[in-house]
């Protein structure tokens, strides 16, 4: 491709594509944590003894739900920033 004035567009797209996979694996994170707490979360509600611990677990993660649709916000006005063309829709994760 001829070198067009179009440089910084490139580099742009390539800084899009780290940032769509950093905001990716952090999504990729949170979601694992999220079933982990609920996980142990419900074994400990086997146990009377451990039921305000398993409380707490899924109090945590509930809280990380919330997280979820404030990661895919704080992607998109990141993109939004940079001018990505994309507009970061929620799709891509």
């Amino acid at each position: 491709m001829a070198d067009n004035g179009r440089t910084l567009t490139l580099h742009l797209g390539h800084d899009e594509l780290v940032i769509r996979r950093k905001w990716e694996t952090a999504s990729i994170v949170n979601d694992v944590l999220v079933a982990l707490w609920f996980v142990i979360g419900s074994v400990l509600f086997f146990w009377e003894s451990t039921t305000t611990t398993a409380t707490w677990f899924f109090l945590v993660g509930s809280l990380q739900f919330l997280a979820r649709p404030v990661i895919r916000l704080t992607r998109r006005i990141h993109l939004q920033r940079i001018g990505s063309d994309d507009g970061g829709t929620s799709a891509d994760f």
